[in-house]
């Protein structure tokens, strides 16, 4: 072991110096007082902050950082003692890259990405925790067989994990023709091996943003990412010393290294491992983490996996377009009798692909038919979304919208390899039995593009269902149900939080519906969602339960013991870290800001969307400040308890274009305002507390005839 240990702390050591010197050199430059920041994080440099709670803003507080940085290489024979170096070596790593931001844009004219945002970690919070995304491999050095690392790259994608890669391997994984960016879920961070800190940052927020874990709380950080981070580490190459610290890093976190090189007798089972057979490399390297896939063998002539899940078919790169502003469309799932139905039958009526010229356009309707002996056409809708999903993860394949308003894109590439209409069939039929087998029984898949027969569906069969389901939708309300659904999807990153989900109310992912719930309970009854009867009602006007409050405390193992579903000032429903919206006070105008996590500006409560989460996510309650879903904005029961969504004072214009349909129709319904979404501030009229009054004032917002909300 002491020539494993020596290694560590010869490359600690180094890492040390070359960071003393460049805060060194950073201060001469710039000066003692210059603010220092990774972009759109609320966490300063992740790694010091979380290990320490020292907020690094200006150069000058570096300089006692490289001082505890030093103190870490104890240099004693103990292989505890030079994981603590590589945890150093970490931090050395931290204040190099983030030296590089003194500079605007420093990454940007390499493929590296570099920082990766809060924002991005908070979006990879629910394929995390659903198993979409089953893992996270970071991919580092430069391999003497290119094509070695690019198969286990590709190995690693169509599996679904996110692959971060690091230095020379970068350009062999491009070369080998994987496709990279974060829509593909393989993510170049840099050439430079101390990039590797931003894949870590990345497992160090996760503790922050979901899992509550406080700055300064080194043993919290390092058993949180352990347990609950599914990550490791695959270096190809020699191994510099400076690597070798870095693994220790890694392996302090928690997260085992895979080398390619025979290291013999320095190898530390379970933690530090040789694997000199690149095909056994991804399977040793899932064991280790102990992360199963389940592999979904479809027969179509292009890759399948939730990886491509984000890619864009580009109008030149496009072979055959099926779009609602051109043709009829539409996607129907629809309950049958099973009599009438032949399992597995997919069938084409109209024009393939290959019977024109690019670019094609042509209609589709997506005919799906379903029966089972535990099917219910509640659960209709339920199935019908996921189509969107799974064509996405047909690699050349973009799908957007749902029901008779939407867009499918087939690129030329995955034409050529002879994707064609009928295989769409065969991803909807294999999922479906896949992920629903427990209520369908049968399943019978037809896709027409013929323009009347397209025409027939839509105007005969859809648009009837769809207004039938929307009428159902709307006449559900929470009181009109007898029970509402607990959500501890998210507790494998989240332990403290509960969602309880109503009719009026889902998830604060904006992924999870009452009825996506209820389907969710009839499918795995054992499963993350469980109904709560509506029993003990202690306060209806802030929608307290005595139930309700039992199921959450049971659900958070006594974390949380009171929740109102109603209220943003009364013990608040918690939130993981994952939700699409925040929404907190603003004193000054006597009501609530709502902003999105895709806004990267400053709010009127002086806080961005990062910093506002900040306080507000890991499954703590915060008076003042919720998570929420983006369709919760137009309910009825939003922040009622205060007086509901005339409180709502400013929101990004992005937002508030996308929801005003339906909250001017909730606000007319409500209150008789017409159009109230114009009488809501915008970062394109004020970011300023004084300024967005002034504009309320203006309009004679409903907020100032209120009581007041503090």
């Amino acid at each position: 072991m002491g020539a494993l240990t020596d290694l560590i702390y010869t490359g600690a050591n180094a890492v040390a110096g070359l960071t003393e010197g460049a805060v060194k050199t950073a201060i001469e430059k710039y000066g003692p007082d210059k603010a220092i920041a990774f972009p759109d994080t609320a966490y300063f440099f992740p790694a010091i902050f979380t290990a320490t709670g020292v907020k690094v803003e200006k150069l000058e507080t570096l300089t006692a950082c490289v001082g505890v940085l030093k103190s870490l290489i104890s240099g004693k024979e103990d292989l505890g003692e030079a994981l603590n170096a590589g945890l150093a070596t970490a931090v050395g790593a931290e204040i190099i890259e983030g030296l590089k931001y003194l500079e605007p844009e420093p990454y940007g004219k390499e493929p590296g990405i570099g920082f990766v945002p809060d924002p991005v970690i908070r979006s990879l919070g629910v394929p995390l925790v659903t198993g979409d995304i089953p893992g996270v491999a970071v991919v580092l050095g430069e391999a003497a067989d290119p094509a070695s690392v690019a198969k286990v790259v590709k190995d690693y994608q169509s599996k679904g994990l996110l692959t971060f890669l690091v230095g020379k391997v970068i350009d062999q994984v491009r070369a080998g023709g994987v496709k990279m960016g974060l829509e593909f879920r393989v993510v170049p961070l840099g050439y430079d091996v101390t990039s590797v800190i931003h894949v870590v940052t990345v497992a160090i927020r996760a503790a922050l943003i979901f899992g509550n874990i406080k700055e300064g709380d080194l043993p919290g950080l390092l058993a949180y990412t352990k347990e609950r981070v599914p990550a490791f580490v695959n270096t190809f190459g020699p191994l510099s010393e400076v690597v070798v610290a870095a693994g220790a890093g890694a392996i302090a976190l928690g997260f085992p290294v895979v080398v390619d090189q025979d290291i013999g007798d320095l190898q530390i089972s379970g933690a530090l491992e040789s694997v000199t057979d690149y095909d056994k490399t991804v399977k040793r390297s899932l064991e280790l983490r102990n992360i199963k896939i389940k592999v979904k063998e479809i027969a179509i002539p292009v890759a399948f996996a939730a990886a491509f899940e984000g890619e864009i078919i580009r109008k030149n790169d496009m072979y055959a377009e099926f779009a609602s502003d051109k043709s009829p469309t539409c996607e129907l799932v629809t309950m049958k009798d099973a009599a009438s139905l032949e399992d597995h039958k997919i069938t084409v009526i109209g024009p393939d692909i290959s019977e024109g010229s690019p670019p094609l356009n042509l209609p589709l309707a997506v005919y799906v038919e379903v029966a089972g002996a535990k099917m219910r056409t509640d659960f209709e809708p339920v199935l019908e979304r996921k189509i969107h999903h799974w064509f996405n993860y047909i690699e050349g394949v973009m799908h957007t919208g749902q029901r008779n308003l939407l867009r499918v894109r087939i690129g030329k590439e995955a034409y050529e390899k002879g994707l064609r209409i009928k295989d769409l069939g065969e991803v909807i039929y294999v999922m479906l039995m896949d992920e629903f087998g427990t209520v369908v029984d049968k399943c019978q898949v037809t896709l027409f593009t013929e323009a009347g027969r397209v025409k027939e569906i839509l105007e005969k069969e859809a648009m009837p269902k769809y207004e039938a389901r929307d009428s159902r939708l709307a006449s559900m309300t929470d009181e009109s149900v007898d029970s509402f659904y607990s959500c501890i999807l998210c507790q494998s990153f989240a332990p403290a939080h509960c969602c309880v989900i109503t009719p009026e109310r889902l998830g604060l992912c904006g992924a999870v519906s009452w009825l996506d719930a209820s389907a969710t309970k009839e499918l795995t009854p054992t499963g993350p969602c469980q109904p709560i009867s509506k029993d003990g009602l202690v306060d209806e006007k802030k929608g307290v339960y005595a139930s309700v409050n039992k199921a959450v405390e049971d659900a958070t193992h006594g974390a949380v013991q009171t929740v109102t579903l109603y209220s943003i000032m009364e013990d608040p429903m918690t939130s993981c870290g994952c939700f699409e919206c925040i929404c907190g006070i603003l004193p000054e105008a006597n009501g609530v800001v709502v902003v999105n996590r895709e806004y990267k500006g400053i709010t009127p409560t002086g806080m961005t969307f990062g910093e506002l989460a900040s306080m507000t996510g890991g499954g703590v309650q915060t008076p003042g400040f919720m998570g929420h879903g983006r369709h919760f904005i137009a309910s009825k029961k939003f922040v009622s308890a205060e007086g509901g969504l005339s409180r709502i004072v400013w929101m990004p214009k992005e937002l508030k274009d996308d929801v005003a349909p339906r909250i001017n129709k909730t606000a007319k319904a409500l209150y008789g305002i017409d159009n109230f979404a114009d009488m809501i501030c915008d970062e394109t009229i004020a970011t300023e507390a004084e300024a967005v009054v002034a504009f309320l004032t203006e309009k004679n917002h409903p907020s100032f005839a209120m009581e007041a909300i503090m």
